[in-house]
């Protein structure tokens, strides 16, 4: 397989690519120039991560189409002069890449196989490479690479004999999108990765490939759950030590230089009052939810009870976060947890 001048070498076990940036230098272009094979990038999911991830590709240079449900995230782009689309194969239609950035599974198998879904036209596409970036379980992730298995290329294009797609899911939350500095775990073909690395580090800064099709999705999802499980450890021990008598921006000191180090204390720290600039410190308000964690969870439990594999503690943050959306905490960040179920309180 190639890609018109592009193409992949074998160096020991690994692909790495070679034609587009070596045909830009022989051609006395920059290398940071946009192959012709992604020029065009249709863009589906304009929500808190998808906006931003769909501007920074629109200043990197690339000629971004997008879609949503929502007419007011579209207006959005439309007001500064981005083209809008009105389905996901109207999408397709104008793309030679097409990225999808959606809260669910549900809602990934709908755009691709739904009704004036991705898939259409009778399995002949436009776009030769397509990358889901949400985060679902790795079986839908696998589902849809088999279901584009299936189809070809409307016009056999020079640089893929068959479309490609990418599960690419991302760790940074909106902070990172917006700065464009997410991590890109990403499951698929190794050479559709390789061709598809200048595309990614427009909107990220870490890509880290994990294998076949649906690994990435796994990836995220457990990465995810380890967060959730951190979180909530790092919670409980900070509301003891309160109980305890020991102030939590002591704990956090001894934290950060001993063993219990982690994100959840360094970085993200759930007590309000001991860090500025994290959703503690603004009412756990715009970060990421207790309801998307509880999703996340949720996928997670799925995947290892479809491999027959236990996991305890996951099981128990899974309830936790069932348990603080219930109560009202569902578009809270998840470090609420601290104070709306352990109850901890407000460094003074």
């Amino acid at each position: 397989m190639g890609l018109g001048g592009v193409g992949w070498r074998r160096v020991g076990s690994k692909v790495q690519g070679w034609g587009w940036e070596n045909c830009l230098r022989s051609q006395g272009f920059s290398s940071a120039a946009i192959p012709s094979h992604m020029e065009s990038v249709g863009f589906i999911g304009l929500g808190n991560m998808g906006s931003h991830m769909a501007r920074n590709l629109i200043n990197a240079g690339y000629r971004v189409s997008v879609h949503d449900v929502n007419e007011n995230a579209m207006k959005r782009f439309s007001d500064d002069g981005i083209p809008t689309r009105q389905s996901p194969l109207q999408v397709s239609e104008s793309s030679d890449v097409v990225i999808t950035m959606l809260p669910s599974s549900s809602h990934v198998l709908d755009v691709y196989n739904g009704q004036s879904g991705l898939l259409g036209n009778g399995g002949l596409l436009g776009p030769w490479l397509y990358i889901d970036s949400s985060t679902v379980d790795p079986q839908t992730s696998r589902k849809i690479s088999m279901d584009m298995s299936r189809c070809n290329l409307k016009e056999k294009k020079g640089y893929a004999q068959k479309p490609m797609i990418l599960d690419a899911p991302v760790s940074g939350g909106v902070p990172a999108a917006e700065a464009g500095t997410l991590t890109f775990m990403v499951g698929g073909l190794e050479e559709a990765y390789v061709a598809a690395k200048p595309l990614l580090l427009a909107m990220g800064k870490k890509l880290i490939y994990c294998g076949g099709a649906g690994n990435g999705s796994a990836a995220k999802i457990c990465n995810n759950m380890a967060m959730a499980i951190s979180m909530l450890g790092v919670s409980e021990a900070f509301a003891l030590g309160q109980n305890l008598g020991i102030k939590a921006s002591t704990l956090t000191d001894i934290f950060n230089c001993s063993s219990a180090r982690c994100w959840s204390s360094d970085t993200y720290n759930p007590v309000p009052g001991v860090m500025a600039g994290v959703p503690s410190s603004r009412n756990y308000d715009g970060g990421f939810t207790s309801k998307l964690m509880a999703k996340d969870l949720d996928l997670a439990m799925a995947s290892a009870s479809g491999v027959g594999f236990k996991c305890p503690m996951g099981s128990e943050a899974l309830e936790i976060y069932r348990k603080l959306c219930d109560e009202g905490c569902d578009v809270k960040d998840f470090s609420c947890a601290f104070r709306h179920y352990y109850t901890g309180k407000d460094e003074k």
